[in-house]
């Protein structure tokens, strides 16, 4: 059950946010298995002076384009499926919006299975 919260600089129209929406949920799915449905994301836009970004750290060449993408979800996976979940997001927005890999900012919470209340105040994974 991740949780994405991505922001990015105002100004992209409805169809580059959604491209984002559905190309995070795929990589989600197709690398940490997530099932049909399980769609939980949020896109805040933000205009120049709220928001920054180190334009080079790290040797990593960012435009303002840069998208951050933090991903809460449970610590359940294995490395290697977290390096493919960060390839494949970088993949999938590459295609479509056309995001530039170096644009792509991927953060990854791990948290507890009991940490979650999916609704009606219950602890559905503890």
């Amino acid at each position: 059950m991740p949780l994405a919260h991505i922001a990015l600089r105002a100004g992209k129209p409805e169809t580059y946010r959604q491209a984002i929406f559905d190309n995070v949920y795929r990589a989600l799915h197709e690398t940490f298995n997530v099932p049909e449905d399980d769609q939980f994301m949020t896109i805040t836009e933000h205009d120049a002076a709220n928001f920054r970004y180190g334009a080079t750290y790290l040797g990593v060449n960012r435009s303002d384009d840069l998208v951050y993408i933090q991903i809460t979800a449970n610590n359940t996976r294995t490395l290697d499926q977290k390096k493919a979940l960060f390839r494949r997001i970088a993949e999938l927005l590459a295609d479509s919006p056309g995001l530039r890999p170096e644009d792509v900012f991927v953060s990854l919470v791990e948290v507890s299975k009991e940490n979650w209340s999916l609704g009606h105040g219950l602890a559905q994974y503890a």
